[in-house]
């Protein structure tokens, strides 16, 4: 999927949970992520914030520490650190 894409269905689904409370915002990103993105496009989202988090929409970043991680030795090698920052 274009990175392009990517970022904005996420930011879409922010954009759907922001009319909650915070914390249930988070864990609803969190929750339609692990539900429906399959674990090539969270590696590649786990990619893109590794490069940089521009563009991505707060509650995303947010969310991205609840993401369930792709299987073992399937994670790029810039994603890992980008979860220590999140």
């Amino acid at each position: 999927m274009s990175p392009d894409k990517l970022m904005y269905q996420a930011n879409q689904i922010a954009m759907f949970f922001r009319s909650k409370p915070h914390a249930e915002g988070v864990a609803g990103v969190a929750d339609h992520i692990n539900k429906f993105w399959e674990p090539r496009m969270r590696r590649q989202f786990f990619a893109m914030i590794g490069e940089g988090t521009k563009g991505f929409d707060a509650l995303v970043l947010e969310a991205a520490a609840k993401v369930r991680q792709p299987p073992p030795g399937e994670m790029p090698a810039g994603a890992a650190k980008a979860l220590a920052h999140h």
